[in-house]
């Protein structure tokens, strides 16, 4: 089975930027990243199809956040921008199985999960 090991995040002053890298041992047919605020419910932040790059993004990360993969290093990235204090939270990076349908950005659709990065946002 595909581990997958995050790392990345941190502490950042609002409107700063941060990169988060998830580092995968396997191929994995899609990828995304999901984030966990305290009291909250897991939220989806982006998707990416590994083979076609196809991505797509949670509403409140459109226009901040970019998702991309290095197929040649099984790495997954987020770069986020114009960081804000709600955007504080436990990242999860999780991979998606070939065979199971589109992968839509829904916790229940990815498999394999990493052990979360911390990322805290101060206004």
């Amino acid at each position: 089975q595909v581990q997958l090991v995050e790392s990345g995040g941190g502490s950042v002053q609002a409107g700063g930027s941060l990169r988060l890298s998830c580092a995968a041992s396997g191929y994995t047919y899609c990828m995304a990243w999901f984030r966990q605020a305290p009291g909250e419910e897991r939220e989806g932040v982006a998707r990416i199809y590994t083979n076609s790059g196809n991505t797509y993004y949670g509403d409140s990360m459109k226009g901040r956040f970019t998702i991309s993969r290095d197929n040649a290093k099984n790495t997954l990235y987020l770069q986020m921008n114009s960081l804000k204090p709600e955007d504080s939270a436990m990242y999860y990076c999780a991979a998606g199985l070939a065979g199971l349908g589109a992968c839509y950005l829904a916790e229940g659709r990815y498999t394999v999960w990493g052990q979360g990065t911390q990322v805290t946002v101060s206004s």
